[in-house]
């Protein structure tokens, strides 16, 4: 069955939860993880070309983004894949804020001669406008990880449009739940499934969308080439998450917005990075090109041994460097050599009691006398 096929009329809810289901009389109700290597002919015949468990995720997702995905077995493969399909020493323009996993990626091959890599500052259109001449691809993430910032994917896409550079758009933090780049324009999205997708810190998987089957021919062609499909178990776990994204995302969404606030609030506090604050640069546009302001926030104190003690001092939220689960973690991002802002501490807010989130992050600031009695909003 195609993405679409049956499901034009179903909400984003319903397709989360409905598309990829096995059909006929006897047939699981779920689709099952299928531990096999090899297959009869008549289909994918060897597990390397594809697999029942990850062409159910694959359609499931694609429904949910508007295109056609492809699994890959990690977030990082995903880039690879798409970056590997340029010409050897095409010019890559990547914005200045984005993933470091990506970032070094891009950088590696460089150095091997694979591509030129050129960054932008992307919230300055006039500057990509400039930096697209030449280029063969343009590299953007919104939010961005650790700085939340919100790019504007309809300008920007129509700037890579009308110079003939496709735009690749890391959509990891938004989830299709809250944005999907295709429909601005993007010529592909890339996802880390091991994030919110997946959803319980248990799998490590990653997809390419783009918009239709003749895109993702050369997208498989790589997974298969670099042998980078993900396994039956992978699937299966990350299809099981994708069911309950949108009530996930819901939920951190909400507990998110209090957190933000109330840090915005504390004076042991600097900075607060989350759209969804009013005085956050990227809330005007958020407001606009996203349904929701996620899950996902950084916040500042005064420095690197500051961020230290707070981390060692929380319970409940979990020092780790991963995000997207039902449980909070956080990290101090300079750590992995970020250049981020002083004393930058990120924090994926999970679906636990909001109060208990607070009470935990509250105690390990220093918990200001008024700030940790109050009533998490309806």
């Amino acid at each position: 069955m195609s993405n679409d096929e049956g499901y034009a009329g179903w909400s984003f809810d319903t397709r989360a939860v409905a598309v990829g289901r096995p059909t006929g009389a006897g047939a699981p109700l779920n689709t099952p993880p299928v531990f096999a290597s090899s297959f009869r002919e008549g289909g994918n015949d060897y597990a390397r070309f594809g697999t029942p468990t990850c062409d159910a995720f694959e359609a499931a997702l694609g429904a949910l983004e508007g295109g056609v995905a492809v699994g890959f077995a990690t977030g990082m493969a995903a880039c690879a894949a798409v970056l590997e399909d340029l010409p050897s020493g095409a010019r890559v323009v990547a914005a200045a804020n984005i993933y470091h996993g990506a970032r070094t990626l891009m950088r590696d091959m460089e150095e091997r001669g694979r591509l030129v890599l050129d960054t932008v500052d992307a919230t300055d259109l006039t500057a990509a406008r400039a930096s697209l001449a030449g280029a063969a691809m343009l590299w953007l993430e919104s939010p961005s990880n650790p700085l939340l910032q919100v790019l504007d994917l309809e300008a920007l896409c129509r700037l890579g449009k009308e110079a003939g550079v496709p735009v690749v758009v890391d959509s990891t933090f938004a989830t299709p739940v809250l944005q999907n780049p295709l429909a601005h324009g993007a010529a592909a999205v890339v996802h880390s499934a091991t994030k919110y997708i997946g959803g319980h810190s248990d799998l490590m998987m990653g997809a390419v969308v783009v918009p239709d089957e003749e895109a993702a021919e050369p997208v498989r062609r790589r997974r298969t080439f670099h042998g980078a499909m993900p396994g039956a178990m992978e699937a299966f776990l990350a299809l099981r998450g994708l069911r309950t994204l949108p009530l996930r995302i819901k939920a951190a969404q909400q507990n998110a917005m209090v957190i933000a606030g109330r840090l915005a609030e504390h004076p042991a506090v600097t900075s607060v990075f989350y759209p969804g604050l009013p005085g956050d640069p990227g809330h005007e546009l958020a407001s606009r090109q996203m349904r929701g302001f996620g899950a996902m926030l950084s916040f500042c104190v005064e420095s690197e041994d500051r961020a230290d003690e707070v981390l060692a001092r929380t319970r409940l939220i979990v020092m780790a460097t991963s995000l997207g689960g039902v449980e909070s973690t956080a990290e101090r991002r300079n750590r992995w050599n970020e250049g981020a802002p002083t004393g930058l501490i990120r924090l994926s807010v999970g679906i636990e009691a909001v109060e208990d989130i607070w009470r935990d992050l509250g105690t390990a600031l220093g918990q200001p006398r008024g700030l940790g009695d109050r009533s998490a909003p309806e």
